[in-house]
């Protein structure tokens, strides 16, 4: 017995181990996304109908806490603790999916095919919407690069690249189970194979129908400037760096107009000043917001337009104490005036604030003690979703603004782009961010973590989702321009950049190209995550259905320790 015992942990182990080292291959900027196809079928398999319930549940638990543990390391640059927690959190989906697989293969025998994707879609769609969401390294984000296999997006969202990728799996962990029951050449088993097929071959069809008719319904938009410095956070965050980086910013941006770009974007955060203009009116002649803010409505006068990030106050006037504080993005125009200002919507949990803070004071009190500051470092989130507009030389052209991790959330980006009635309200988006918290600095060199490519490749399935051009500019890397179908650039017009796109980390520079505006509006625009909510719904019920069924099944077994 105890030999059993130990042989079924090892292959437990073994399992989710090789399903936890394809997972981590096949994201960016790894080429191994040909592993995400069958990456789920060691952990199906291994979910046997009569597997001890208890085994199955640590054994998962384990290898999920240390693939998120391995896959976040670039958390722990910022704050330890929050990295080991999180990944605590995120390593609770492997024993609630195990469970709830073998409870599946015991109501359903054969049903892997379809149960698969509506299982770990259904996952993936609580992991996006969670704790404000964190949809990172999902399965479709293994073919950031396959373009034909994404372009689905712009109907489901990026979780229809993850059921077709779940399909495939499911389908050969049917494939798998019948060989070894030797049921291989049964009518339900084929008929299963044309199904599959059918959703792939369709998939493709689709994709390249896409690609080909995209310069039909995609015209020439302005040329656009993206500056990437090349700061860390330590050195960024303080206070006397303010003027050196600013002059570096001036610098490059003037390199992006003196080549003919119409607007130039910074990065998040990176001028070291409130500067919205009910705090800069405020303040004195000769301090930092207002010398700031002079500055670069000297820069931009009869030149073009700039938009760059920084943070903005408001101020209680009676007794000149600061309420609130955003992390917003300003444009200033040729006129030598900021006209138009975005305050960040989705704002990250430790990050840009900390929960509790009314709630439960005890605990958020422990929380801020456990952070990288030792201050409230809380911003409020902004409500509006701004519309920026600038004039070019035939039109006026309409752009929205991500900040940081916005490109990560589906819902913010879509709200951006269309309308309450669904009409699209914008040429093209712009992220900005700051990345440099996700580096290492040594000898003054920055040493670029698997964070920087990963946001890029996430930051393709908005694109293909909206079927809207994306310029990035991101401080430490990766600044890039995507096009509408996902389709990350490599080179430009002119810049000092390297020319392959997922070689600009951890380097500083400028890039200018030109944006093509694409007039189509999807089907994900208009009606959002109906595949979230309906996996989420199916994934929810299986849950309910398996735990049940595990309690039922202990207590069939009176005066024993269950499922050991």
């Amino acid at each position: 017995m105890f030999n059993t015992k130990s042989k079924d942990i090892r292959l437990n182990l073994a399992a989710f181990a090789a399903s936890a080292l394809m997972l981590t291959v096949v994201q960016a900027p790894f080429r191994g996304g040909f592993l995400a196809w069958i990456c789920l079928v060691p952990f199906v398999l291994v979910c046997r109908p009569q597997a001890p319930v208890r085994r199955l549940v640590w054994t998962a638990y384990l290898v999920g806490f240390l693939y998120w543990l391995a896959n976040l390391y670039w958390v722990g640059l910022v704050t330890v603790p929050a990295y080991i927690v999180f990944s605590m959190v995120q390593g609770l989906y492997w024993p609630i999916l195990a469970v709830t697989i073998r409870f599946v293969r015991r109501k359903w025998p054969g049903g892997l095919t379809f149960a698969v994707p509506l299982i770990f879609v259904g996952a993936e769609a609580f992991q996006s919407v969670l704790f404000t969401g964190f949809a990172w390294r999902l399965l479709a984000h293994s073919q950031w690069s396959n373009l034909p296999v994404i372009q689905i997006a712009d109907i489901f969202g990026q979780l229809g690249v993850s059921f077709v990728i779940g399909l495939v799996n499911g389908f050969i962990a049917d494939l798998v189970i019948a060989a070894s029951e030797r049921r291989l050449v049964r009518p339900l088993v084929l008929a299963k194979a044309g199904i599959v097929s059918a959703a792939v071959a369709a998939t493709l069809l689709y994709g390249y129908h896409r690609l080909a008719e995209t310069p039909d319904h995609t015209i020439a938009g302005p040329l656009l400037g993206s500056v990437q410095p090349n700061i860390p956070s330590q050195v960024k965050e303080l206070s006397e760096s303010g003027d050196s980086i600013l002059d570096g910013l001036l610098t490059d941006s003037n390199a992006c107009l003196d080549a003919g770009a119409s607007l130039v974007a910074w990065p998040e955060t990176i001028v070291l000043s409130s500067l919205n203009r009910g705090y800069v009116d405020l303040c004195r002649e000769d301090t930092r917001p207002r010398v700031y803010d002079r500055i670069i409505a000297s820069h931009v006068k009869e030149r073009g337009y700039v938009l760059l990030g920084a943070h903005s106050s408001t101020v209680d006037t009676r007794d000149y104490t600061i309420t609130d504080r955003y992390n917003s993005a300003f444009l200033y125009t040729p006129a030598g005036e900021q006209t138009a200002r975005y305050d960040k919507i989705h704002l990250v949990p430790f990050g840009e604030y900390l929960p509790f803070r009314q709630s439960f004071p005890v605990l958020y009190n422990l929380i801020l003690k456990l952070s990288p500051y030792d201050y409230d470092y809380n911003l409020t989130k902004g409500t509006e979703y701004t519309t920026f507009e600038i004039n070019g030389q035939t039109r006026a052209y309409r752009f929205g603004v991500l900040i940081c991790y916005e490109d990560t959330d589906p819902t913010v980006t879509r709200r951006m782009v269309v309308s309450p009635e669904g009409d699209k309200k914008v040429d093209w988006l712009v992220n900005i961010s700051n990345d440099g918290w996700y580096v290492r600095w040594k000898d003054n060199v920055v040493l670029p973590s698997m964070e920087l490519p990963q946001r890029t490749a996430i930051t393709v399935f908005r694109a293909v989702e909206n079927r809207v051009g994306i310029i990035r500019s991101v401080n430490t890397g990766i600044s890039c321009m995507i096009d509408s179908t996902g389709r990350i650039r490599n080179g430009f017009e002119s810049g000092t950049l390297p020319r392959e796109a997922m070689d600009r980390q951890g380097v500083a520079g400028w890039f200018t190209d030109r944006i093509a505006v694409d007039g189509r509006t999807t089907v994900f625009s208009r009606y959002g995550r109906w595949l979230d909510i309906l996996c989420g719904g199916v994934l929810s019920v299986a849950i309910i259905g398996a735990f049940g069924s595990s309690i039922a099944e202990a207590r069939r077994l009176p005066g024993k320790a269950p499922n050991r």
